[in-house]
């Protein structure tokens, strides 16, 4: 069985290209985007709506927003479902920009404990109530390693590490092997890249589209869940501070495009040191369509 896997920053091309290919395929779409996964977010996400009538779409409005969910929960959730499908699917096909998700699938995530519930959210509140600096110099005593190498300006790097360290005694660095798992199936990488400035325009002509699509009233609607991890997020992030009163609603929008260019660029940069990843713009279909071959 080969999965194939279609990958890009966002905004670069991926969805209707995605229900091409699994049309050809004769495959469902596995979907790899970690927000999409939540419902009630589907303008700021750019969730498959209409798509989903077109082609079975998996991994799609599967979870409440308060739901707790993982890149380890996710690297099983395929492989089972993969395991289901291929018994009548010689491929399929996965397609997202969820960099630790895609990774997850292709190469293994290492396996994390379970984290206790009582400890999450006892974090949690302590994240909410503005205590994310005394939580890096505890993660700086109880796991300097994992310190000095990670993002530590990322709260869920902070928070998850802490979640491990107290629930098992032991540094959350501990648990790191970054041992690629093998994979029974084959894997095909699929990149969708454009020049920058076009893919920037693209990122600033979607987000205008968004907010006429109604992006705001979908972040009033979500803004008493503004706490949750889920929506830590390009998109509501901003328009929160601008119903928080902080910023001016055409600041908030300019704020949402930078920072979603920024993503893109570290999504490339991400993609860049994988040489599995076989490239093409969005409109060499026929190229890609051969490889499909």
């Amino acid at each position: 069985m080969t999965l194939y896997v279609l990958l890009g920053p966002t905004a670069v091309g991926k969805t209707e290209l995605a229900l091409q290919i699994a049309e050809k395929l004769g495959s469902p779409i596995l979907n790899c985007d970690s927000r999409q996964i939540y419902r009630g977010m589907e303008i700021g996400t750019a969730a498959p709506t209409t798509e989903l009538q077109r082609i079975k779409h998996y991994f799609v409005g599967t979870h409440d927003i308060g739901d707790y969910y993982s890149a380890a929960q996710y690297e099983q959730d395929v492989l089972s479902l993969i395991e289901e499908l291929q018994a009548n699917h010689h491929s399929l096909l996965l397609t997202g920009g969820s960099m630790m998700y895609l990774d997850a699938v292709c190469n293994g995530i290492d396996d994390i404990p379970s984290v206790d519930t009582e400890v999450r959210q006892t974090l949690r509140k302590r994240l909410t109530d503005g205590d994310i600096d005394e939580m890096r110099s505890e993660l700086r005593l109880l796991d300097p390693e994992y310190y000095h190498t990670a993002d530590t300006r990322n709260p869920k790097r902070v928070v998850h590490a802490l979640e491990v360290c107290y629930t098992t005694g032991r540094p959350y660095s501990s648990f790191l092997t970054k041992e690629r798992k093998q994979r029974p199936f084959h894997i095909v990488k699929i990149g969708l890249r454009r020049e920058r400035q076009e893919l920037f325009d693209r990122i600033n002509r979607r987000v205008d589209d968004m907010m006429e699509a109604g992006l705001l009233d979908e972040a009033r609607r979500l803004y008493h869940l503004r706490n949750e991890n889920a929506l830590n997020t390009v998109g509501y992030k901003e328009l929160f501070r601008y119903l928080d009163g902080e910023w001016e609603l055409p600041f908030a929008v300019e704020k949402i495009k930078k920072n979603t260019r920024d993503y893109a660029k570290k999504q490339m940069t991400w993609f860049a040191h994988d040489n599995e990843i076989k490239w093409f713009h969005p409109d060499q279909r026929e190229e890609i369509f051969q490889l499909l071959k």
